[in-house]
């Protein structure tokens, strides 16, 4: 008999604060106005993992054209 591991599919907002080493608040805020996407399930917002890359992603190329200017 094999052992399943099965991955998270979502993230709260709070273990992508922890992630990104932002603060809880920083993180609702970035959640609320949209840049970093989530959804809405139930009373609680979940977050994939690829949207995290997303916005991590965006600020470094951010960061790139910041720099080359």
């Amino acid at each position: 008999m094999t052992a399943t591991v099965i991955e998270r599919k979502w993230h709260t907002t709070a273990e992508v604060a922890q992630m990104l080493g932002y603060g809880l608040s920083k993180t609702k805020m970035l959640v609320l106005t949209g840049e970093i996407r989530s959804v809405k399930d139930g009373r609680n917002r979940r977050i994939l993992p690829r949207w995290v890359d997303e916005y991590v992603e965006r600020l470094a190329r951010e960061a790139e054209v910041e720099r080359s200017a």
